[in-house]
């Protein structure tokens, strides 16, 4: 199916939802980007920052760029004029490194704590205790440059649908325990990112904000 027939579809499945889409564009050239954003996407997912620094002039400036792979700290400075949310935040050293960067432009940069939830070790992302020790750090008490908005992660690459509600369960619990004892007051957190090409309808159903799709709309990877 012609990509702009893949958004409309995606776009009809979050119709009443609060959900929204993000296009993954990992290894995806400008062109098909542009159909995407012909066909009404904005916000676009990328997991290097190699292609989404390559890619970003080359698209309109209202695009979101989203940071969804794993993000070293040695590369934030080259996305951090544009970067909207970096879905990836897994470190305290990276969060610190975020708030340098994002200072020295004068912006805002969004982002999400990765949770390591699935059953496979190769999936990276924190520990429950490992973002309350971030949240109780002075780093975050004293944060000017980012914000933190919710939560993402990866499921585990399984057909076993109770296995995944599990592991989206876990992740809307640890949003529910981060909001209520971090976030109160803060109207902001309110983002759960779960679900890919071949789980999103699971994890709406469990409560994502944000489903992540790219070979869905694509095509497979070139």
């Amino acid at each position: 199916m012609p990509i702009a027939d893949n958004i409309r579809f995606f776009e009809e499945q979050l119709a009443g939802t609060s959900a929204r889409l993000v296009v993954v564009t990992k290894t995806h050239p400008v062109e098909r980007l542009r159909e995407a954003y012909d066909a009404g996407a904005r916000i676009f997912g990328e997991n290097r920052v190699q292609e989404m620094t390559a890619k970003q002039p080359e698209l309109p400036a209202d695009v979101e760029w989203h940071l969804i792979g794993h993000l070293q700290t040695n590369k934030v400075k080259y996305i951090a004029p544009f970067v909207h949310t970096v879905q990836s935040l897994d470190s305290l050293k990276l969060l610190e490194e975020l708030e340098k960067q994002a200072a020295r432009h004068n912006r805002v940069i969004d982002a999400l704590l990765q949770f390591h939830i699935a059953e496979e070790a190769t999936k990276t992302g924190l520990t429950l205790p490992e973002a309350e020790e971030l949240l109780t750090s002075d780093t975050f008490r004293q944060l000017r440059h980012v914000r933190i908005v919710g939560v993402m992660s990866v499921a585990t690459f399984t057909d076993d649908e109770a296995q995944l509600r599990r592991e989206f369960q876990m992740l809307r619990g640890y949003f529910g325990q981060l909001q209520a004892r971090f976030f109160t007051d803060q109207p902001a957190f309110r983002e759960i990112s779960m679900g890919m090409s071949s789980d999103y309808a699971l994890a709406l159903q469990e409560g994502s904000t944000f489903i992540r799709v790219g070979s869905a709309i694509f095509g497979a990877r070139g």
